[in-house]
């Protein structure tokens, strides 16, 4: 079986989520294809990442897709990829998606048979994103009072979540966005009595029970973060999501020594190498890694073992389409040291559920695990007629 054509693929911009997806269908001799997607849509970095498939795709033509880490070890040691990054990572990632879809076609099983299996049959969940509302999504009109913070969770809660995340600093109670300046350098009292406020409602909602995460979209230091974290201890959360670079581990050592929370990071991180000083640093007790940028499932699967030796858990980064989400399950499915799986509210839209011909959804906060060939997933006839194809041969 040879590789015969590369389909790179631009859906239409969801202006709620502020991303442009972007994707790989990668198809062969024998008829099979398989569907990876770059997992930095968010604010249309995708755009990059369709220029390098472009070229990357010319590379892998008559190749063996059976050859999954020769293609990747490829890919991953051409000249700037070496010093890995975002964009370069996340068309590698693409790829390596696409062509573990085309293997598990090819064998007749679910991608998680090809892992070595299955650990669990159910994979836990939480809602995440609640600043945006839940089962609604725009970031740019989301109100942030604590009316709709109050309903958000609610709305959560009864579609049967026992966790949910939130971002609880960037956006104030009046709808006006935190300054970058403010959020790294020093939190005013009247922000952390509004971070206060909106803790004790989701904790109120979900009762002592329920989960909350807290994310900070790395918009905080270790200082301010440690702002945040004096706040939220009381409120028992159970992760503080990216409260500072993950570039300097440095940062992490002293938010870790100075607080209970357990810490979590790694949708912008990259491969072994970018996981190595923070796992390293002894600070984290979940990494996040994205399958659609830290190197796809050939590298996500290195990484989760080497955290496996740290005792470190993972949650897999989702807020792209369906085509990762399916990944991720296959995935989450078959490493023995995931906790918890991310379901952003925008992949409860029909603007991202329709893009695919299956729409995965937890029920009662629970996914249940794809048993078809591949990752489980395609593109629909209503994405692929939107789309912008551009076929390489």
């Amino acid at each position: 079986m040879k590789i015969t054509s590369v389909d790179v693929i631009q859906l239409p911009r969801q202006d709620n989520a502020v991303q442009t997806p972007v994707l790989c269908r990668i198809n062969t001799d024998e008829g099979i294809y398989g569907y990876g997607e770059a997992g930095v849509s968010i604010w249309d970095y995708t755009l990059g990442s369709k220029a390098l498939l472009r070229i990357m795709a010319k590379s892998i033509l008559g190749s063996d897709p059976l050859a999954i880490d020769v293609i990747y070890q490829k890919l991953v040691n051409g000249f700037w990829a070496q010093g890995n990054g975002g964009v370069i990572m996340a068309a590698i990632s693409a790829i390596d998606m696409a062509l573990w879809d085309i293997k598990g076609k090819y064998f007749n099983v679910p991608v998680y048979q090809l892992l070595g299996g299955k650990h669990r049959d159910k994979l836990w969940a939480y809602a995440s994103q609640l600043q945006f509302g839940w089962k609604f999504h725009n970031s740019r009109i989301a109100p942030g009072d604590l009316g709709f913070v109050r309903e958000a969770c609610e709305a959560a809660k009864a579609d049967g979540f026992n966790a949910v995340k939130m971002n609880v600093i960037t956006k104030r109670l009046d709808g006006k966005r935190t300054s970058p300046d403010i959020l790294r350098n020093h939190l005013p009292k009247d922000l952390l009595l509004e971070v206060e406020k909106k803790l004790d409602i989701l904790r109120d909602v979900m009762g002592p029970e329920g989960e909350i995460l807290v994310e900070n979209h790395n918009a905080t230091t270790a200082h301010t973060a440690l702002q945040v974290a004096e706040v939220a201890e009381p409120f028992k959360v159970m992760l503080m999501e990216e409260p500072a670079s993950p570039l300097n581990p440095d940062e992490y050592k002293k938010i870790a020594a100075h607080t209970r929370i357990p810490l979590a990071t790694g949708e912008r991180t990259y491969t072994r190498a970018g996981f190595k000083p923070l796992l390293d640093s002894n600070t984290l007790a979940v990494i996040q890694p994205d399958l659609g940028n830290c190197g796809g499932i050939t590298e996500g699967r290195k990484i989760c073992d080497m955290a496996q030796t740290y005792g470190v858990t993972v949650q897999t980064h989702t807020c792209n389409t369906p085509i990762s989400t399916a990944a991720s399950l296959q995935f989450e499915a078959a490493i023995p040291n995931f906790i918890i799986h991310e379901l952003h509210t925008n992949n409860t839209l029909p603007v991202c559920t329709e893009l695919c011909i299956y729409d995965y959804q937890p029920v009662n906060g629970y996914y249940e695990i794809p048993d078809l060939p591949g990752i489980g997933n395609e593109l629909s006839d209503k994405a692929l007629a939107s789309a912008e194809i551009e076929t390489i041969k």
